[in-house]
């Protein structure tokens, strides 16, 4: 019991630190981001044009967070929404040119953080880390899909 306690404390710690940390790497470096504004520019650098849902889905926060996050990031340039012509309740999330000239530098900087975070630890447990935590998503997913037990 402990150790499962143990799993579920350290796995919320890291999470925390790890925000803590990108974000102070961030400011260090004048990347005017949160860890997850971060994320929702990552998603649409690497995806593309998205919606907020898609984005929503995709980094599995809630919409009301990510229209925060989108909020501000439009505030400081970097997107900008466009109603979907097909349907206007849709917004499509569209990086600016701004946006797009930070990609480089600050995915390498998340790369350096995360390389910082794991100095020390083998390729192979870095592997069975990752292996483990989509274990345990697949896991959580599959509670909503089973029956209620009363």
């Amino acid at each position: 019991m402990i150790l499962i306690k143990q799993a579920g404390v350290y796995v919320n710690i890291l999470n925390c630190r790890l925000k803590k940390y990108l974000a102070e790497v961030f400011k260090k470096n004048n990347v005017n981001l949160t860890a997850e504004q971060y994320l929702v520019m990552d998603t649409l650098w690497n995806e593309g044009t998205l919606t907020q849902q898609a984005i929503a889905f995709i980094i599995q926060k809630d919409k009301n967070s990510v229209t925060q996050f989108i909020d501000n990031l439009e505030k400081k340039g970097l997107v900008t929404r466009l109603v979907a012509k097909e349907d206007r309740r849709v917004n499509n999330i569209v990086v600016t040119t701004e946006g797009m000239a930070l990609k480089d530098s600050t995915k390498q900087l998340a790369i350096d953080t995360m390389n910082k975070a794991l100095k020390g630890i083998s390729e192979d447990d870095v592997q069975t880390f990752v292996s483990v935590l989509k274990k345990i998503c697949a896991n959580i997913s599959d509670f909503g899909k089973q029956s209620k037990p009363w």
